[in-house]
């Protein structure tokens, strides 16, 4: 039963992170649209306590004058708790990194808590209701978030996908071409390899789950980052949430499916080939993890793992795939064997999770610099680059 749930869920993740499927849904959409004679329209649901709307909002007008788009905002009110089941945390979060995310970007930082055209911070219960209720219906959660023709984009953060696809739909309404914000990049500034060896290294916290498709688009990244710069990096691995009790709803398992695969595409990374890990899958590959890091491998099992399950659609619970893995991340069958007889990860994995509730912060990938503030999110590894770079001066 365990092998043919897998091999369902295979066949599902590879057909909804088709481009294939995408291109032909788009390009129905559009049709459908322009046969109509409509106006192509972007909804955006605006949350009035959230620094990360205030962003997205602060780019509407910008939004209008450059493309042929109707753009209609409602209000909503913050997602469930099983959406986001860290709400104080989350608040704190997302103020921080708003404001640093903003400085990057060149934008206006958040705190005016200005209203979108049409809407009043003074939103009644109906009018939150009925934005809730659309943006379920729609198929999403979240607050600061884009819907246009059958697709979900947060915030400034991915406004860029947004833009290029209204761009190739030839709905652009200036002669030049307007240039979306697209994400910060690292840099990978040169070094004095000298000053590498004179000083003491500092030391990269990953915190990592083996469920996690953006730990998977981070890990190779995170990896580069520490040996370009000199640090030691710490495999910091904690239970998948789901399997600490926190579930997960069927829009926000959606959505992150659909938003990892177009990072994956934009990172060069393969993805869609997923092979669920949760459950005793995820308890074996912890298992071989918390040795693997032992025998100085873990990085290279962490790596072997994601690929597999995120991207070459291997069975981490089956004993011949788990062994693959580790083969090729140079765990040999005794290793594996030993490993899973083990159970002292699931201590370390706990002491994990606190580690990283005590930095204020509860998903992943999380990571910090030698104690320094910590980051939440694949799409921050600039900050981790900043305070690397900030640590060599």
């Amino acid at each position: 039963m365990s092998a043919l749930r897998t091999q369902v869920g295979r066949s599902v993740a590879r057909f909804l992170t088709s481009e294939k499927r995408l291109e032909a849904q788009r390009h129905l959409k559009s049709l459908a649209r322009r046969l109509s004679g409509k106006t192509a329209t972007v909804h955006y649901f605006h949350q009035f306590d959230d620094p990360y709307s205030e962003l997205a909002a602060s780019q509407l007008n910008r939004l209008r004058n450059h493309y042929s788009i109707d753009i209609e905002c409602h209000a909503v009110p913050p997602p469930d708790r099983s959406a986001a089941p860290e709400a104080e945390a989350l608040r704190d979060w997302s103020r921080r990194d708003a404001a640093n995310l903003a400085k990057r970007l060149g934008i206006a930082p958040p705190g005016d808590g200005a209203a979108p055209r049409g809407l009043s911070a003074d939103a009644d219960a109906d009018a939150l209701e009925r934005g809730r209720a659309l943006r379920a219906r729609k198929g999403h959660y979240l607050g600061a978030m884009f819907y246009f023709e059958g697709e979900w984009y947060w915030g400034v953060d991915r406004l860029h996908y947004l833009e290029s696809r209204l761009i190739k739909a030839g709905l652009t309404s200036t002669s030049q071409t307007p240039s979306p914000l697209t994400p910060p990049e690292l840099r990978f500034i040169s070094v004095d390899r000298s000053t590498l060896t004179a000083r003491p290294a500092p030391t990269v916290e990953f915190f990592c789950s083996l469920r996690s498709p953006y730990t998977w688009l981070a890990v190779d990244r995170v990896r580069r980052l520490a040996k370009h710069y000199g640090a030691a990096l710490e495999l910091k691995f904690v239970l998948p949430m789901v399997m600490r009790g926190l579930p997960i709803p069927a829009a926000k398992r959606f959505y992150i499916l659909a938003d990892a695969k177009r990072e994956a595409a934009r990172l060069g990374l393969p993805f869609g080939d997923v092979a669920d890990p949760v459950g005793r899958p995820a308890e074996r590959g912890l298992a071989v993890l918390h040795q693997a890091i032992q025998r100085g491998v873990g990085e290279e099992f962490l790596e072997s793992f994601l690929r597999g399950v995120f991207a070459e659609g291997i069975d981490a619970g089956s004993a011949r795939g788990l062994e693959h893995l580790a083969q090729r991340a140079g765990l040999d069958h005794s290793a594996v064997i030993t490993s899973l007889a083990d159970e002292s990860w699931r201590t370390i994995a706990e002491r994990h999770r606190n580690e990283l509730f005590s930095t204020r912060l509860w998903g992943v990938p999380s990571f910090r610099v030698s104690g320094l503030p910590a980051y939440w999110g694949q799409d921050r590894l600039w900050c981790l680059e900043d305070d690397l770079i900030h640590l060599l001066k």
